[in-house]
């Protein structure tokens, strides 16, 4: 089945705003497909996914927001796999679509330290977002990027895994680069300490790409 650019996403977002129209006892774990919404998915395999939704809408006491958490709730289930129309065909195409926004997301907050450290005025507001922006990057980007290269399949890990090693590996990854500067002619200092982590971030960001680009082909294969 097709899937349109972030639909499981918007579909997510789309139950959270209308939450307050469910009814109060019932919750999402008590919510049942029924055998006609099943034939209806079964009919229109293959199909857009904005066209299931408008199929389900069609039966009787459905509508926009019944379907979409029909849709939802199979997807969630490993029950209906959602499928983008128009993949990535090679590394380069990979790279610039949404599936790696997180490595744009990490040159993105990369660029607003380096510009907090090097270009803004250290006074007041601004030295706090050198302050901020700091400990975000020592403590928790190299690690979590090296994260995403060892364990790029997001099932692998859950996201407070992923978050703790992030950490504990930024906690072991930041004084290796001191060491390993300690013994060179550029010493521990601010400049070479900032480039030599945000290098090696960039290294394991683009290793992280590659190796979840590996795993995309070999999903698409699979699908073949």
């Amino acid at each position: 089945m097709s899937e349109s650019l972030g639909w499981r996403e918007r579909l997510r977002g789309l139950l959270d705003s209308e939450e307050s129209e469910e009814p109060e006892h019932v919750e999402e774990s008590e919510f049942v497909v029924s055998e006609a919404a099943l034939g209806v998915v079964m009919e229109c395999r293959g199909e857009p996914v904005e066209d299931v939704v408008e199929a389900l809408s069609s039966l009787p006491d459905s509508g926009f927001v019944e379907a979409s958490r029909v849709v939802y709730q199979l997807v969630n289930e490993g029950e209906l796999r959602l499928r983008d129309p128009d993949p990535p065909g090679d590394i380069p195409s990979y790279l610039f679509s949404w599936y790696s926004l997180w490595f744009w997301v990490v040159l993105g907050f990369l660029v607003v330290v380096s510009l907090s450290v090097f270009v803004l005025p250290q006074v007041s507001p601004w030295v706090y977002l050198r302050y901020v922006g700091g400990a975000v990057y020592v403590l928790y980007v190299p690690g979590a990027v090296f994260i995403e290269m060892l364990y790029p399949k997001r099932v692998e890990l859950e996201d407070l895994e992923r978050f703790a090693l992030g950490v504990g590996l930024s906690l072991a990854i930041v004084p290796l680069v001191g060491l390993v500067l300690n013994y060179t002619p550029w010493g521990i200092r601010l400049n070479p300490i900032y480039v030599g982590l945000s290098m090696l971030t960039i290294v394991f960001g683009g290793a992280g790409v590659y190796r979840k680009y590996q795993y995309f082909r070999l999903g698409l294969e699979a699908d073949r």
